[in-house]
């Protein structure tokens, strides 16, 4: 988050109180969830795909477009839209959100946005917080108190905030701050090793794709099945292709 913030969006504290719900009963339901470029996090896949019951190859294919642009360092992966002319997500209907208990972090916490921030071998994150205020939101009429931290508690945030912490060693790194710029064979490694993670299990497994050290019981039990173990392993691999850690 940078120091200058639209128009739309304040910063708030960590225990600073808003009123806000969202349900069917508020007028506006389902607005939110169209005319929006909605970017996935890695956990964000897992969580979708998993729901689906589909291979992270599949989903990718099917739900994913990934942005390679050359002015930002690393590829971003958005959610495909229905064009309905509203640009409308591929999983609302008029009840609501179809993978509700699987939605993305982006969605679990709106109104609020966290950002973090975390220095090469620091062990403490720095959050920052923003109320979203949209004029078509009419969910801040709601009677209902929050803080943004126990907002975010409530609405299932703490493992998607984890995971996504995990990956800022990677977009935050002191090379990349100081001018790396990953090679198309990496930019592909990073979506593999992040974003395709059955494949890159597979070709863990196979041995296509190794690390240098022996593995720790973590990285074992992602290749056993532990997804969020799986994607620190892909993190860790980056480490070792980008930076050689």
């Amino acid at each position: 988050m940078t120091e200058q913030l639209p128009d739309n969006f304040r910063q708030i504290t960590r225990d600073e109180h808003f009123c806000f719900s969202c349900h069917p009963g508020v007028p506006c339901f389902t607005e939110c969830c169209r005319q929006l470029d909605l970017a996935l996090t890695p956990y964000d896949v897992l969580r979708l795909k998993n729901r689906l019951q589909m291979h992270s190859g599949s989903f990718l294919e099917q739900y994913v477009i990934i942005e390679w642009d050359e002015r930002i360092v690393f590829p971003q992966c958005y959610l495909t839209m229905v064009d309905d002319g509203r640009a409308s997500c591929v999983f609302v209907s008029d009840r609501g959100c179809s993978v509700y208990k699987d939605r993305p972090g982006a969605c679990r916490a709106y109104p609020v946005g966290r950002g973090a921030s975390r220095r090469d071998h620091a062990q403490k994150t720095a959050e920052r917080y923003v109320l979203v205020q949209e004029p078509h939101c009419q969910g801040f009429a709601e009677p209902i108190d929050h803080t943004p931290e126990e907002y975010l508690r409530d609405q299932g945030l703490d493992a998607y905030s984890r995971s996504n912490d995990a990956v800022m060693s990677i977009l935050q790194h002191e090379q990349v701050q100081q001018g790396f710029r990953p090679t198309r064979r990496q930019l592909d490694q990073y979506i593999l090793a992040l974003y395709n993670p059955d494949q890159f299990r597979q070709e863990m497994s196979d041995g296509r794709i190794s690390m240098r050290g022996p593995l720790g019981p973590g990285e074992i039990q992602g290749l056993a099945g532990d997804e969020e173990q799986l994607l620190q392993l892909g993190i860790s691999w980056l480490l070792q292709e980008f930076f050689d850690q």
